[in-house]
Order: structure tokens, then C-alpha cells, then sequence
């Protein structure tokens, strides 16, 4: 095809994975000269393991010509069979002088190698990071060109639009992997982010045309992949300032951006302001693409995250020396992975590193790459505590290739974690509050409930249990009600949308025994249901529990966020009454400020 973009937009089937998996392409022009080649996963029910995902995802290249051509970013290698050939349709691969990598995450470089096979010239063009990243991945010889912030690629004029197209590159470290830069196109005013500004969304609508439809999942990816590294969203967003006007995030996951531009660009923006506040923050420590290291730190970085906590992610391969001194010899907590038993002399220096910043009153805490040689964690460990650090919470071991537990009992340290960063701003929060008003609040009262929930998948088996009061029917028709859950509960990643729970109703004459067990506090990982009477297979969403007076099988439709709660409105599926004749157990409070 020799025109500068696809006349008009194509869908195709994917190849012999079509029928079970869902697998379709589209190809549509969004600029002058620029062309979306998007594969849809229609069907895609989990990212990166631990993240469950409602409506699929797609993987965004993109087609921009100038005098030269430039491809940003490939696919997933499921659509070699499809993807390809669409390509060739549109270019001889011989033609593309630049592919610019946006970051090597498989999902996005799966046909890197494929390319360089129909175009071994072709100048594969990323972050220094990138590159090295991609040596190791693709395993031929490629022409490359190493960029960073305020670098430019000038692919000249179209001959036929008459636009000029000029890129500038901004560094994007940790959005979210250490690899990432962005690309501005000054021609058409398009920023290619990658992951930055996604969401798992796959549908037909090219853009952002339904922001009501598309933004809890653009909040819950935001939440999982970017809050982590909120102190690096901001700094993006400061180079970002600097650009012309922006007129479309042409994101790697989900519909382009650009209907509704500053209502994402000011989501993100007061998200990250509100994690990044304050100077007390954890440094999460990983070796990228190492064992397990970038999903383990996720989870951790993630539970601190929902602690309230700041969080740092630190690629202890990929950080200049003397920033990874500072950001560990700052850092209230630090979080560091098993590395290999034998460390190249880069990483030599990367360790001897970070063991000189520790600090004597930082908390700190260790896990299992699961890398294949690692150190032992006892060595690990015992290094730490001859530095006399404390300990945020016992090591993670990782015994097999992780599963959903072992992302979960990883979160869970993280909230404990983030739980010890905040107890002193807890305290003083809970001291503010007016002291009529505060008890005058607590005069709400509320029954006594068992919210439980398990999820079993290709990931594993993940469980969770809480005991709530704030719980109220919210609907008739159909049967419906509200829980409000605190945003650091570990049940709170079980009860997304489309997620089901059960509501266990505890009796007034015999909840002390299930309450008191289910209000201690258990250590990441552990089986809250050991010793407790559980019915198994009564309700969809969790376990039932023997004693309780009444249960209520509830899924997920919408979540409400508040300043410390999640309020989830579900609707009751299936329930009983275990004893028509017994009253509910009843919760009532002296001061509103706290539980």
C-alpha cells in the first residue's frame, strides 16, 4: 500500500487462535500520515498474573510517515499470524527506517524479531536501558540508536501532506518498566506513551469516546501499574509541560486519548500529587528482567500503595549510582530481592551500593527473586541485621513459581509496611476531629458482619476475610447493598467489579468467637479461615461461615471511592437464614473517628 495511511479502517481475524481466544485487529488512520494498528484481546482475563482484568485489552503500534517512515512499538507475539501480513499490507517492512521502541515488555516488542528478519537494517531506535534490554531478548544483531530526553528523530516531510515529521523523546523511567521513554510527534501533536495514561479496555471505539464507560478501568489500571511509581508520574508530567499542545496520547493499551484529555492528564496528575505527599516514603528494590522481581515488587509497592503509604520502585540495574544512593539513603523503608549467587560486576557495584545508603533507623524487609541462582534470602537477611535495620516483616520466601497467594501474601507485607510509614499521621488524624463531633458520629450504629471472598483462576487461589459494620441494603430491584471497605484491607483487591463476595450476618447470641478471630491480626499470607467452622461450594463468591446467623452471595457492580474507603455497591445473588428465630449482632461505637 503506498498511500501515507490505510483509506479506511480494517478489521481482520486473527489465525487459528480466533474461536476460543477472540483475537482481531484494526487498522485505522488518526492523523496526517499516521496510522493505529491495534490488535484487540477481546478476551484477555489476566495481566502480569495478579491483575484480573473485566473487559480484555489491546496492544496499540503505530504507522507515522514522513519523508522516512517510523513504526512505534509492535505486538503481542500471539498475532504473528495476522498481524504481519496486515503490516506487509500496508509497507514493505523494507521500508520502515526506524522502529522506536517504547518499552520491551513482551506484550509490546513480541514481533521485534520477526521484524528484524523481513528488515535486518532497519534502526531499532529506545532508551539505553531499552537496547541493552533488547539483546538479551530478541538474540539476533539489530542497528540501534540509544535516546534519551531532548534527543530528536526527524523523519522529514510527507510528500503528499506536506506535514513535517519531527520526534522528541522524554525519559519515562518506571511507567512501568525501567526502559520507557515517550515520543512527541511535533507534526501532528500525538505523545506516544506506552503503558503511561492505559487502561485493559478492549472495544471497536478507536478514542476516548465514552469516559463514563472506560474510567473505573482506567482508574484500576492507574492503580496497579502507575501508582507505584508516583513520584515518576509526576516527573513525566513535568517534561510533558514542556511540549507543544498535545492533541492525542496515543496510549499502548486501550482506546487513544484525546476526546477527553484533561480529564485523564488531571486524574493522573492529582492521583500521583496525592501519593507522592509528604517525604516518608519506602523504596521497593527489583532487578529488571530477573526471576519474578518486576511482579513481586509490584505487589509490594502495591500493598504499600494502599496503605496510604508512599512508594518508590528501584531498578537496582537500571539506577545511576548516585541516585540510587540518594533515594535509598532517603527512604524511611527499603525492600529489597534476592540476587543472582554470582553478581556481574555491574551489579556488584549496584549492591555494594545500596548496602553502603542503608540508614540505621530505616525499616527494612527482603524477598525471593525466584530468579533460578539466586543468593540465599537467609544470606540476605543476616547481611541486614548486622546493619541493625528493623524489620518491616519477615522475608518473603518464594518456594515455586509464584501463584495468586504469593502475590497476595506480597501485598499484604507491603500494607503492613505502609501500615508502620503512616502510624504516626493515623494517630494525629484520628486526634483531630472535633471532640462532639466525634462522638456524636460514633452514635451510628451498624450490625456486625463477616465479609468474605475466593478466587481461584490460572493465577491460583486467593482468599481474603474482614469483619464490617459499615453495611447497608442499597436497592430493591434488583436486591442490592453497600459495603464500605478501607482501602488498605486486603480484601479490597477481591471486590472489583464484576468480583463476588459473601456477606456472612453474624448473631447477636454467638458472634464473639468468629469476631474475635477474624479481628486479629494475621501476618501477609495467612489462612484466615484455619480453625473457623467454613462451608465450602454454598456460595459463589467465598467461603460461608458454619456459625454465622445468615449469608448473602453478593457481586460486584460499581465501586465509589472515598478519602480512606472504597464504598462497592453489589447486588445479592443467592442467600439464607441459617435461624429465622435469632437477631442480628448489633455494633455500636463511642467516637466516630476511627474503628
Amino acid at each position: 500500500m503506498s498511500s501515507s495511511t490505510a483509506s479506511a479502517p480494517t478489521t481482520l481475524q486473527a489465525g487459528p487462535e480466533a474461536a476460543p481466544s477472540r483475537l482481531s485487529l484494526q487498522c485505522e488512520p488518526i492523523a496526517a500520515d499516521t496510522t493505529a494498528i491495534r490488535s484487540l484481546d477481546w478476551d484477555r482475563s489476566r495481566f502480569d498474573i495478579e491483575f484480573g482484568l473485566r473487559n480484555g485489552t489491546t496492544y496499540n503500534a503505530f504507522l507515522v510517515r514522513g519523508e522516512r517512515t517510523a513504526l512505534v512499538d509492535t505486538s503481542h507475539a500471539k498475532f504473528r499470524d495476522t498481524w504481519l501480513p496486515l503490516l506487509e499490507g500496508l509497507i514493505d517492512p523494507t521500508a520502515i527506517d526506524h522502529l522506536i521502541v517504547s518499552h520491551t515488555e513482551p506484550d509490546h516488542s513480541g514481533l521485534i524479531g520477526d521484524l528484524i528478519d523481513r528488515h535486518p537494517d532497519i534502526e531499532i531506535v529506545g532508551s539505553k536501558v531499552a537496547i541493552q534490554f533488547l539483546q538479551d531478548q530478541v538474540h539476533r544483531p539489530f542497528r540501534s540508536r540509544a535516546v534519551k530526553s531532548g534527543d530528536e528523530l526527524d523523519l522529514g516531510v510527507h510528500p503528499e501532506s506536506g506535514v513535517a515529521h519531527r520526534f522528541s523523546f522524554l525519559s519515562a523511567p518506571n511507567l512501568h518498566w525501567p526502559d520507557t521513554i515517550f515520543s512527541f510527534d511535533h507534526g501532528t501533536g500525538i505523545l506516544y506513551t506506552c503503558d503511561a495514561f492505559g487502561l485493559h479496555y478492549c472495544s471497536d471505539d478507536l478514542f476516548d469516546v465514552d469516559p463514563g464507560a472506560i474510567a473505573p478501568d482506567f482508574r484500576f489500571y492507574y492503580d496497579c501499574l502507575m501508582a507505584p511509581n508516583a513520584r515518576s508520574v509526576l516527573q513525566a508530567l513535568k517534561r510533558m509541560d514542556g511540549l507543544p499542545e498535545i492533541t492525542t496520547i496515543a496510549v499502548g493499551h486501550g482506546p487513544l486519548l484525546r476526546e477527553h484529555l484533561p480529564l485523564w492528564l488531571g486524574d493522573y496528575r492529582d492521583w500521583s500529587g496525592q501519593r507522592s505527599a509528604g517525604e516518608a516514603y519506602a523504596a521497593v528494590c527489583y532487578l529488571s528482567q530477573y526471576g519474578f522481581c518486576d511482579r513481586l515488587s509490584q505487589a509490594i509497592a502495591r500493598g504499600v500503595g494502599k496503605a496510604s503509604g508512599q512508594v518508590q520502585l528501584v531498578d537496582l540495574r537500571a539506577t545511576d549510582p548516585q541516585e540510587l544512593a540518594a533515594l535509598i539513603g532517603e527512604a524511611s523503608a527499603v525492600v529489597v530481592p534476592t540476587w543472582p549467587a554470582a553478581p556481574d560486576a555491574e551489579l556488584q557495584t549496584a549492591i555494594g551500593t545500596l548496602l553502603a545508603a542503608l540508614q540505621p533507623k530505616q525499616w527494612v524487609g527482603c524477598y525471593d527473586a525466584f530468579g533460578g541462582n539466586d543468593e540465599p534470602i537467609d544470606t540476605l537477611a543476616g547481611q541486614l541485621r548486622n546493619l541493625g535495620q528493623k524489620w518491616a516483616f519477615e522475608p518473603l520466601r518464594i518456594r515455586q513459581v509464584p501463584g495468586g497467594a504469593d502475590y497476595q501474601r506480597c501485598e499484604e507485607a507491603g500494607t503492613d509496611l505502609g501500615q508502620l510509614l503512616t502510624k504516626e499521621k493515623t494517630i494525629a488524624a484520628m486526634k483531630a476531629i472535633d471532640g462532639d463531633l466525634d462522638k456524636a458520629l460514633g452514635r451510628l450504629s451498624g450490625g456486625l458482619y463477616i465479609v468474605t471472598a475466593r478466587q481461584d483462576d490460572e493465577a491460583g487461589s486467593r482468599s481474603g476475610a474482614m469483619v464490617a459494620s459499615w453495611v447497608s441494603q442499597a436497592s430493591f430491584d434488583p436486591p442490592g447493598l453497600t459495603v464500605a471497605v478501607a482501602k488498605d484491607r486486603a480484601i479490597e483487591a477481591l471486590m472489583q467489579v464484576d468480583d463476588r463476595f459473601v456477606l456472612n450476618v453474624l448473631r447477636e447470641d454467638n458472634h464473639q468467637p468468629l469476631l474475635r478471630h477474624f479481628l486479629r491480626r494475621f501476618p501477609p499470607g495467612a489462612d484466615r479461615f484455619a480453625g473457623v467452622n467454613v462451608l465450602e461450594g454454598v456460595a459463589a463468591g467465598g467461603p460461608v461461615l458454619g456459625d454465622a446467623l445468615a449469608y448473602l452471595g453478593c457481586r460486584v457492580t460499581q465501586r465509589m471511592e472515598g478519602p480512606d474507603h472504597w464504598i462497592i455497591y453489589a447486588v445479592v445473588e443467592e442467600g439464607n437464614v441459617a435461624d429465622t428465630t435469632a437477631a442480628t449482632a448489633v455494633h455500636h461505637r463511642k467516637v466516630g473517628n476511627h474503628y
